[in-house]
C-alpha cells in the first residue's frame, strides 16, 4: 500500500466532506486503540486547528486512557475527557428494574450501551462546535458487523471504511503512532480483558486474507459469513415500509 498517497487521500477527503457539509472541524472518540489514532491523526492533519479527541472512559481500563492522552500529547490534538462511569451505572441500575427477566447475554446488551453513550457525548458536543463526528471502523470490523449499532456506527464520516485491518496497521507504522497502541491486542473496551479476535473467534490475518482473496478453509468462511449476515442491518438503513398505493387512494 502507497502509506502516504492514501494518507493524504484520506486528508483530503475529510477536507472536503467536511467543507461540503458546511461544517467546521471534526470530533471523534480517542479510545487508544490503533483504529482511533490513524483516524484522529488524519484528522488533525485535516483540520488542525480544528480537530477534538474525546477520551470518553466508561469504566474502562487505565491502559487506554493513558494510550489515548499519549496520542494527544503527541500529536498535539485538542482533547478533553469526559468519565461515563456514573451516567451508565446509573441508566443500567434503571433499566435493569424494568426487565422481566435477563437474557444469558446480559453481558453485551450492558456493554453496548457504552458506544451508544460515546456517541451522544460526541454528538452533543459537534452540534455546538459545529463538527462532523468521525468513525473509527475499519472494512475487517464492517465486513462482520463488530461495530455497535447506534454506537461507534453512528457517525458522519468513515474515513477507515475501505482498509482492513493489516493496512490499518501499516498505515499506523508509517504516521508514527506510538508503539505502546500498536503493539496491544485490538479491543473495543467493552468488558476487561475483552479482545475482538476472541469475541469474533477468528483473528485479523484471517479475516483480511478472505476479504481480500475470498480464500479460507470451510470453517473460516462459515465463520465470517455467518457474522456478516447477523450484522447486515447494522450496514443498511433502517427498514422503510412502502404502502401499496392501491391502499393509499
Amino acid at each position: 500500500m502507497k502509506n502516504k498517497e492514501v494518507a493524504d487521500y484520506l486528508v483530503n477527503w475529510l477536507q472536503e466532506k467536511v467543507t461540503k457539509a458546511g461544517a467546521k472541524g471534526i470530533i471523534f472518540g480517542n479510545s487508544g486503540g490503533i483504529d482511533s489514532a490513524v483516524a484522529g491523526i488524519l484528522a488533525k492533519r485535516a483540520f488542525p486547528e480544528n480537530c477534538l479527541g474525546l477520551i470518553l472512559p466508561c469504566h474502562s481500563s487505565e491502559e487506554d486512557v493513558t494510550h489515548a492522552k499519549e496520542l494527544a500529547d503527541n500529536f498535539d490534538i485538542t482533547s478533553q475527557i469526559i468519565v461515563l462511569d456514573n451516567i451508565y451505572d446509573i441508566l443500567c441500575l434503571e433499566l435493569d428494574k424494568h426487565l422481566k427477566y435477563q437474557n444469558t447475554n446480559i453481558e453485551l446488551v450492558k456493554a453496548n450501551v457504552k458506544p451508544r453513550l460515546r456517541m451522544i457525548a460526541l454528538y452533543y458536543l459537534a452540534q455546538n462546535y459545529n463538527y462532523l463526528v468521525m468513525g473509527t471502523t475499519n472494512k475487517s470490523e464492517m465486513k462482520v458487523g463488530y461495530t455497535t449499532k447506534h454506537g461507534d456506527s453512528g457517525v458522519d464520516l468513515q474515513p477507515l471504511a475501505d482498509l482492513v485491518k493489516y493496512e490499518i496497521y501499516d498505515l499506523a507504522r508509517y504516521l508514527k503512532v506510538p508503539a505502546t497502541i500498536i503493539d496491544k491486542p485490538p479491543s473495543a473496551g467493552l468488558w476487561a480483558g475483552q479482545t475482538d479476535e476472541e469475541e469474533m473467534g477468528i483473528n485479523y490475518l484471517e479475516l483480511d486474507t478472505y476479504i481480500k482473496t475470498g480464500q479460507g478453509d470451510n470453517r473460516l468462511v462459515e465463520i465470517i459469513e455467518n457474522l456478516a449476515a447477523k450484522g447486515n442491518h447494522k450496514r443498511s438503513m433502517a427498514a422503510a415500509a412502502i404502502i401499496p398505493k392501491s391502499l393509499l387512494t
